[in-house]
């Protein structure tokens, strides 16, 4: 049978009435990684995790928006560190790439915050769930280096050559979505990038374009993700879903 992971989806942005269809509605859907991206987003993951089984929650602070008060800092740190034991991973935490081309700020506050998430991700010996992309992600990668940080997932990654590599060597993990269908970078990365560090995601409920013009968002679609994937590496259909599941699940220490 056919086993696929979600290894970075948004359940706590989808409509409450949406979650048991999302989850159930696809047999060969074992686990979602639901990330979160505000001290409320956590608490609700935290919820839909203890409906659904399959969800593991990720906990974190999503760095396309403003950032909060130190006081609110101070609380999300202190509620996820209480609750770390039952997150599958700290995320999705990163920097602003995409709010820095629309408005003025300085990085440096979101690379402290960055930073601590790192720090604390040792504490609680959990991997980090990435939100960096191109320049960002020399960046980030300086910092897991700084730290001595090995089991890091860039969802979504997009970057320079020279950057591509340099994660390569360290051992990084990408996922892709499934707009590896339609766009030919996607695809020249996924090519490029080893097998064995390879995860797919929806990013859900993030819209897609081509032959999911117009649709929801749903775990299903990944499937001709993995169908992409084996038509670029030239693998088998069967390998390539095998070889992804167990990636994703050895990642994140899935006992499924």
């Amino acid at each position: 049978m056919t086993r696929i992971i979600d290894s970075h989806i948004h359940l706590d942005q989808y409509e409450p009435q949406s979650w048991k269809d999302i989850i159930e509605k696809d047999a060969s859907l074992q686990a979602l990684i639901s990330v979160s991206s505000t001290l409320h987003s956590c608490q609700l993951n935290q919820k839909i995790s203890k409906l659904y089984s399959c969800v593991k929650p990720a906990y974190g602070f999503h760095p396309e928006q403003m950032l909060p008060s130190s006081n609110e800092l101070t609380e999300l740190f202190a509620w996820i560190d209480q609750h770390n034991a039952e997150m599958i991973a700290v995320g999705e935490v990163g920097l602003p790439y995409y709010l820095s081309q629309k408005c003025r700020l300085s990085l440096d506050p979101y690379l402290e915050l960055l930073e601590a998430f790192i720090i604390h991700s040792k504490k609680w010996k959990k991997p980090l769930i990435l939100h960096a992309v191109y320049e960002d992600a020399e960046i980030v990668c300086d910092l897991l280096e700084k730290h001595s940080v090995s089991k890091a997932h860039f969802h979504w990654f997009k970057g320079a050559k020279k950057t591509v590599e340099r994660m390569k060597n360290n051992g990084y993990y990408i996922s892709v979505t499934p707009d590896i269908l339609y766009k030919s970078k996607i695809q020249a990365l996924a090519k490029d990038y080893p097998l064995d560090y390879l995860m797919v995601e929806t990013d859900g409920p993030w819209p897609f374009e081509g032959p999911f013009q117009n649709q929801t968002t749903v775990p299903s679609m990944m499937h001709q993700s993995v169908q992409q994937i084996a038509r670029l590496k030239r693998v088998s259909v069967t390998e390539t879903y095998e070889l992804l599941y167990q990636n994703t699940s050895c990642f994140y220490n899935l006992s499924i």
